[in-house]
């Protein structure tokens, strides 16, 4: 494993920030070049943008950074605070003499809305700032724990916060995963156990389990994929979360896990058995990246 995390992938930069007092944070993941990108739901409560624009059939082929964020729907505002600062860069899609680039920027939230933060931002919610200084932190190392948008999340039993890991394959081609960790399910350091009774830890003390959940994150590579390719390595991924969450993709869980590959455009897709290694490696880094979220890595 890398100690670089996801941003030991060429072509990758990473930021986080957060409020201490609400207890929430935005994490963002930016591509140095417009960048493939593909995204898998499995949860049953997801909250996301812009993800119907990654699918394969749709027009656009490359986007231009990822948000995560705490916050439930009021989080998605980092993904619109993105999209101004990568425009005012001038970086998206071309529109034309004088109108602004249109960036594609996804963004996927978790819920961190009752663990105790003071959420009474009336008009103001905090996450286009906290949108803000990730962005002029993006570049510093990528770090775990408690930051970013797993600041206020809790997994399970655990407090929760972000993975970050990375592995170079025997073909030079870097795989990384980062993970924001705040699953309904327990989190274990070895297998899930295979039978006897389903751990369900957030029920204790009627909390409203239902609204408090969702793993997000993102896996990448610089090796070139297909959008097709980089959807297939995105669900090959989620088997990682069944590997080290139990239960997992509750109707109390939005999982989403989005794969990006930042290799230039115009070079030959890797063939299928180098898709099954790197969709495979993508899955153990997910596994690593949630233990590490929460001090079991």
């Amino acid at each position: 494993m890398n100690s670089r995390g996801i941003s030991a992938v060429p072509g990758l930069s990473v930021g986080h920030a957060h409020c201490e007092t609400a207890r929430t944070g935005v994490t963002l993941i930016i591509p140095h070049e417009p960048a493939v990108m593909a995204v898998e739901v499995r949860g049953g409560g997801p909250g996301t943008r812009e993800t119907d624009a990654l699918n394969p059939i749709n027009l656009v082929d490359r986007a231009h950074g990822l948000a995560l964020a705490g916050g439930s729907v009021f989080g998605l505002a980092a993904g619109d605070e993105l999209v101004l600062l990568l425009s005012a860069m001038g970086r998206g899609l071309a529109m034309g003499d004088g109108l602004p680039p249109v960036p594609v920027v996804p963004a996927a939230i978790l819920f961190d809305i009752t663990n105790g933060g003071d959420k009474g931002w009336g008009m103001d919610p905090p996450y286009r700032r906290l949108t803000r200084e990730a962005f002029a932190a993006a570049g510093q190392n990528d770090g775990h724990g408690a930051i970013g948008a797993g600041f206020g999340a809790r997994a399970g039993s655990r407090a929760g916060g972000i993975g970050s890991v990375s592995r170079v394959l025997d073909d030079g081609h870097i795989v990384g995963a980062l993970m924001a960790a705040n699953s309904f399910g327990e989190i274990y350091g070895d297998a899930p156990p295979g039978d006897g009774e389903v751990e369900m830890p957030k029920l204790a003390g009627h909390r409203r389990f239902g609204r408090e959940n969702t793993i997000i994150g993102a896996v990448a590579t610089n090796a070139p994929l297909t959008r097709a390719q980089a959807l297939r390595v995105a669900m090959m991924a989620q088997g990682g979360l069944t590997r080290a969450v139990r239960p997992i993709h509750t109707p109390f869980d939005g999982d989403c896990i989005f794969a990006i590959s930042t290799a230039a455009e115009g070079l030959t897709p890797v063939d299928n058995v180098q898709l099954i290694t790197i969709g495979t490696v993508a899955a153990d880094l997910v596994a690593a990246a949630v233990r590490q979220a929460v001090g079991l890595y």
